[in-house]
């Protein structure tokens, strides 16, 4: 359902006024979750680069244990990345200055579900909003 030409301008006005907020503004790019995911995507590529350099290492040396540890090392920051990236996939919702969080994909709900796009899950949340806020 198309928003009328009202509720358009009182839409761009509130948009207007949260981007001149600068305190609202860094809030919201503080706990943007690409930010987030960007950084311990490059600290799991810094580990990879120290677990490769002692497998290296170990073995000019010839010390099998090193070379091991420095292979664990980065098994674990694959993995690091891994969960990483799919957390940056599904966010959770923060209160801005607040410490409440919330899964966007909540639990018990089909797969199909929690797939959706933000805006029809939006949609849907509108259609079954209760009778007396309509």
């Amino acid at each position: 359902m198309p928003l009328s030409e009202h509720e358009q301008r009182l839409f761009e006005q509130i948009e207007r006024s949260l981007a001149e907020d600068p305190k609202f503004a860094s809030a919201v790019r503080a706990s943007d979750p690409r930010v987030h995911t960007r950084r311990r995507l490059l600290v799991a590529a810094g580990i990879i680069a120290v677990g490769l350099a002692l497998v290296v290492y170990g073995t000019v040396i010839k010390t099998p244990l090193l070379s091991v540890a420095g292979f664990v090392l980065m098994l674990g920051a694959v993995g690091f990345a891994l969960q990483s990236q799919r957390r940056g996939r599904t966010p959770d919702l923060h209160v801005v200055g607040g410490t409440s969080t919330r899964a966007t994909a909540g639990r018990g709900r089909s797969r199909s579900r929690g797939r959706r796009s933000f805006i029809g899950r939006l949609e849907e949340r509108w259609r079954e909003r209760p009778e007396g806020h309509r």
